[in-house]
């Protein structure tokens, strides 16, 4: 690689697709900043996007292929997959064997992975992890569009004049979009954010107006919006009589099940006010965009919930035009692509089908695969199952981590144990997957990878390498090609670069096409490798008729079915499958937090996305805190049909009543008792195949251990065995959250033990208290600060945030040697507090201090004295909720 040559590539975590610029100088360090000439972002990056340099490095990388944990050669490895496989199938059928893939991988990975298993084993059975999050919206906008279309792009969220986002916390979760909303907000005062979620989110700060709707309820409540428009004559009939089918029945059915405004109250257990609110602001604002994301597409009705969305923009026609529109915001940074290329098991490549007679012919004869697969194959949860019950032999993991990510994961843990032959294929080493792998295939990381990425307005970016591949690790395609050379289709899969993959790619979406599927970038199937190399950032469709590319579609009133027509769907309202009882009387939505990403592989290498939570969580309203007798900041037991879970417990009154908010990240390899998906229910649309992971019963109680604690290092220590353990990864540290259902009978004997590296000369300073169980301890080597214990019997524990400070100090000076201990510092200004703002370490003592000495009443202020909230903006909401709840305060006094 060009050590000074400036790379342009794309963010590798959510949907939004940011371009990135990153510079090495001549030693081979690493800058990231963010592309100003990407439309995606305009140069702003958020807090994980700007800690990638720090993720980048080779520790911790699987760098060498395996067999049965030992390492092995390219050939032997390669050639013991490729006979695995052949020889499964020989004996039970092409449906005996599966992919799982991720939209982590690029589109030439998934196109070539797509093609050797339907095209060439012939089964259907690959599916990907965007299963879990986005399939949803995949069913939603074939069933209303003719295809998996988004129909608009991202300057419709600064053109409209209503965004609704439902389900969708976007502050944190898609923050560049986020932030494009926010500024536009400001440029227009009369633009009106609504957020429609059971919690109120970080995105609440911005919004006009929370709908705290009852989880599951949905459905009813766009119902409920379909009839008020029907009623205040703000319905299109134009539109709708020369552009849509079902919209007859769909009124019908509306308004047969929520025919009021109190019904829908009752329903969704909201206020009228607020429902006649929102009904008045949707059916008054013609340019009104509604995006929804996991909070929608993960349910046992999610299919239904997109099309009860698309319902109201399509019966008032606002589609297709300048701030307007429905729109999914993705939640993986190719999740799009993969859905291009058929990576879902009820797909065909190129957007087509595989029930779908013609389209099989087109695949078929375009790959010159006769024996392409003629039935969908296992969607996720079913294909786990399927290998639990013995029916698939062998499987092949890519660039996921099932056994953390998916629904009844102890389940899938077992099936995992049962599968006669398992291959991972994957950049990272110590995964909660190694224990089952009888292969494991070192693949390139982000950085080393090339090829494309879609975000989630359709637009295509390159992702570009700019490091060297490290060792033996070799590109996802590649891996694939070789498979199947070795299983005997070399002619099929002729590839020696990715730009020829991406070639034939474009080529199958203008088969046959002739301007039938929406899809299609026929344009750039000519592609040389340099004009592939210099691809700039581009919306399909791309065609002659459209060389620059597309940025809104359907707005001539033409959709994707056969007939040129959308369909609207009469939907009816459906509780979810598992409800509450008296066994199991709360409600658990999972997903995600600010800093960190899917099962943390990446960002929990970066110390600064570590600071602002750092542990599992459970949320929880102070009403059922106190039924359940849960203390805030104690430990808790959550559990349901299918596991538990251990977490500490935030309790506050964003939490709906009810309902419990714990978040998904935490892997085995971060945190011990702490896996969210042990909790979740197995149970999934029947249509998409999308796991109800925002609706599982469970029951919560005070987690009583014999003893609490936490160890500090300056490097990472092997830690006995706990009943509870949370590992961070800090900026010249380790912390250790402990806590064990048996105290050790000499408290200094365990820390003596516990804390490694000691040295002949090193001062050890400790205090015992027996009494009540507390004992504390450090170690100091030449005045420096190496490691520090603290143990309580209850969670009641000194402030970590100073604690750590401690670490960047060469030489403890005396009055942090006094106070060490004591477990205080010296004085109120030494303790920043939890940090707010990742980008710049600034903390929530630090803020509250200022707001209240200087009077700051802005963000912008706040930004100006102490930099918190000037880079990426994700804080910017926690912010505004520190300047309301010092200005309640002030005008309480």
């Amino acid at each position: 690689m060009n050590e000074t040559a400036t790379v342009r590539t794309t963010c590798p975590y959510c949907g939004v697709g940011c371009g990135v610029l990153i510079a090495r100088d001549a030693h081979g360090a690493v800058s990231v900043q963010g592309d100003p000439e990407h439309p995606a972002n305009f140069g702003r990056l958020c807090s994980k996007g700007s800690a990638l340099g720090e993720t980048i490095g080779h520790e911790g990388r699987l760098l060498h292929p395996e067999i049965l944990g030992a390492s092995a050669a390219w050939d032997e490895a390669l050639n013991e997959v490729a006979n695995r496989f052949r020889r499964t199938i020989a004996r039970h059928g092409p449906d005996s064997v599966a992919f799982y893939v991720s939209g982590q991988l690029l589109t030439e990975d998934y196109y070539v992975a797509n093609k050797l298993m339907k095209g060439f084993i012939g089964s259907g059975n690959i599916d990907t992890n965007s299963r879990l999050c986005m399939s949803s919206s995949v069913a939603g906008h074939k069933r209303a569009f003719g295809e998996d279309v988004v129909p608009g792009c991202y300057e419709d969220l600064e053109q409209a004049d209503l965004i609704v986002l439902v389900g969708s916390n976007a502050a944190w979760c898609h923050p560049i979009l986020f932030h494009r909303i926010a500024k536009a907000k400001k440029q227009n005062p009369a633009l009106r954010i609504v957020s429609i979620d059971p919690r109120r989110t970080a995105t609440c700060e911005q919004a006009d107006l929370h709908l705290s709707l009852k989880p599951g309820s949905d459905v009813a409540l766009f119902n409920g919006l379909l009839t008020y428009l029907r009623r205040n004559d703000r319905l299109n009939f134009a539109f709708l009589e020369h552009h849509v089918r079902g919209f007859s029945s769909t009124l019908e059915q509306a308004q047969a099940t929520m025919p009021s405004i109190p019904a829908v109250a009752d329903a969704c257990g909201l206020k009228e006010d607020e429902i006649a609110t929102f009904f008045q602001w949707f059916a008054r604002t013609e340019k009104t965009v509604t995006a929804w994301s996991q909070g929608v597409n993960q349910s046992s009705s999610g299919s239904d919930k997109v099309n009860a969305i698309i319902n109201v923009h399509l019966a008032t026609g606002r589609i297709g035009k300048p701030g307007m529109g429905p729109f999914s915001f993705t939640g993986q940074p190719n999740a799009m692509g993969g859905r291009e290329v058929g990576g879902l098991s009820n797909q065909l490549a190129a957007h087509m089908e595989l029930d779908n007679p013609g389209h099989w012919q087109i695949v078929s004869r375009f790959w010159k695969a006769p024996q392409l697969a003629r039935k969908p194959g296992l969607k996720a949860v079913e294909l786990f199952q399927a290998i639990a019950a013995g029916h698939i032999k062998a499987l092949w993991v890519m660039a996921t981590n099932p056994a953390v990510s998916l629904p009844d994961v102890k389940a899938v843990r077992r099936a995992l144990k049962s599968c006669e032959f398992v291959v991972v294929s994957d950049c990272e080493d110590e995964t909660d997957l190694k224990a089952y792998a009888h292969v494991r295939l070192p693949a390139l990381a982000w950085g080393e990878k090339d090829g494309t990425v879609t975000n989630s307005e359709r637009r295509i970016s390159r992702q570009r390498p700019f490091l060297n591949p490290p060792q033996e690790a070799k590109p996802d395609w590649w891996l694939v090609t070789e498979i199947a050379r070795r299983m005997g289709y070399g002619e099929a899969f002729p590839y020696r670069s990715v730009y020829e993959i991406f070639r034939e790619h474009a080529r199958l979406s203008g088969f046959c096409n002739e301007g039938q599927r929406v899809f299609d970038i026929s344009l750039l199937a000519e592609f040389d490798a340099r004009a592939y190399d210099t691809l700039q950032p581009i919306q399909w469709p791309v065609t002659d008729r459209r060389p620059y590319g597309t940025a809104r579609l359907f707005g001539d009133g033409r959709f994707a079915h056969p007939d040129g027509k959308a369909r609207m769907l009469a939907l009816q309202p459906k509780a979810p499958v598992n409800a509450v009882d008296e066994a199991y009387p709360l409600i658990l939505n999972t997903g995600r937090i600010r800093d960190q990403w899917h099962t943390m592989t990446r960002t929990g290498r970066s110390p600064r996305l570590n600071q602002h939570i750092n542990e599992p969580y459970a949320e929880i309203h102070p009403i059922d805190a106190a039924r359940f007798a849960i203390q805030n900041g104690a430990l808790c037991r959550l559990e349901s049909r299918w596991g538990e879970a251990l977490a500490r417990a935030r309790i506050g009154e964003d939490q709906r009543p009810g309902s419990v908010f714990l978040p998904m990240h935490w892997s085995d390899r971060y945190a011990k008792r702490a896996l969210a998906n042990a909790l979740v229910n197995p149970v999934a649309d029947p249509i998409s195949g999308e796991p109800e992971s925002k609706h599982t019963p469970i029951r919560i109680e005070a987690y009583q251990p014999a003893w609490h604690g936490f160890l500090i290092s300056r490097k990472p220590q092997d830690v006995p065995d706990t009943s509870w353990r949370v590992t961070v990864r800090g900026d010249g540290y380790w912390l250790y959250e402990l806590a064990g259902e048996a105290a050790p009978e000499h408290w200094p004997i365990w820390a003596r033990r516990t804390i490694a590296g000691q040295l002949e000369g090193d001062e050890w300073l400790d205090f015992v208290d027996p009494a009540i169980g507390r004992y504390r301890c450090a170690l100091l080597r030449q005045g420096r600060l190496m490691s520090c214990l603290f143990i309580s019997p209850t969670h009641e524990l000194p402030p970590r945030n100073w604690l750590v400070g401690l670490f960047t100090e060469a030489e403890l000076p005396v009055k942090s040697r006094m106070s060490l201990l004591a477990g205080r510092p010296a004085s109120a200004e030494d303790d920043q507090g939890r940090i707010v703002c990742a980008c710049f370490s600034v903390g929530l003592n630090t803020l509250t201090r200022a707001i209240r000495a200087e009077g700051y009443t802005t963000p912008e202020q706040i930004g100006a004295a102490l930099r918190a909230g000037t880079n990426c903006g994700s804080c910017i909401p926690e912010l505004q909720t520190l300047l309301a709840a010092s200005s309640m305060k002030v005008t309480s006094r």
